[in-house]
């Protein structure tokens, strides 16, 4: 059986865990795994390994830095921090300027300490967080010690700033957007997310997930790199 990666655009409105079961089905290898989940409304580089060798190795893979695009809207809030939760306007919000936004970002880069949002798959005392989340209850989350190594403005036509991150593993950055937007005291939420890049694999090497087929998904395997050692 063939062992590698498939690394695949993937779409909105799936999960990650979509495109792991049609992959099985497409391939009929039950052995595949996937290095680091997509929330379903995002898009972009989602590396699938196939075969036992492959998701042996897939943690060496979740470790590495991520890059992202995204987009996040200003003057409103989220209980999701993102588009697809309960949007509130915040009274009397007033939009940030560009040159504002430039000098914020300097403090939410390097190393720096991020709380979980409630809406998301880390566990605390053997519980999904968003399981919570969904039952109406709120629990106290410790701060994170995260890494954002750069994080660049693209556009911004408000109340849309378009903008490029590259960040540690572990990384939310529809948390980024909130945590922005409390600072500048207009609140924030994300309404667009892609995935460009986990190491120095990169989305213009991935394929459209309806693109594999039965017939074609082996010649669309990359091989796998030297185990990391370190």
């Amino acid at each position: 059986m063939t062992s590698g990666f498939l690394l695949i655009d993937k779409p909105a409105g799936i999960t990650s865990h979509d495109v792991v079961d049609r992959l099985r089905r497409v391939t009929g290898e039950r052995r595949i795994g996937h290095a680091g989940t997509l929330d379903p409304f995002a898009t972009g580089l989602l590396i699938v390994g196939v075969g036992r060798e492959a998701t042996k190795r897939l943690g060496e893979i979740m470790g590495q830095d991520k890059e992202y695009e995204a987009t996040l809207a200003f003057c409103g809030t989220s209980d999701t921090q993102d588009l697809t939760g309960c949007l509130t306007p915040v009274p009397g919000a007033v939009m940030p300027t560009e040159e504002q936004i430039r000098l914020a970002l300097p403090r939410f880069t390097g190393r720096i300490r991020q709380v979980p949002p409630m809406y998301s798959a880390k566990k605390i005392a053997g519980r999904k967080l968003y399981e919570l989340a969904r039952a109406g209850q709120e629990v106290v989350r410790q701060p994170v010690a995260i890494t954002v190594h750069h994080w660049a403005v693209l556009d911004y036509r408000p109340p849309y700033l378009r903008f490029a991150v590259r960040c540690s593993s572990g990384t939310y950055i529809r948390t980024l957007a909130n945590d922005l937007g409390e600072f500048l005291a207009c609140g924030a939420y994300l309404t667009m997310l892609r995935r460009t890049a986990i190491g120095s694999w990169q989305v213009a090497d991935a394929a459209e997930l309806q693109s594999v087929t039965p017939d074609n998904w082996r010649g669309k395997i990359f091989d796998l790199p030297p185990p990391d050692r370190h």
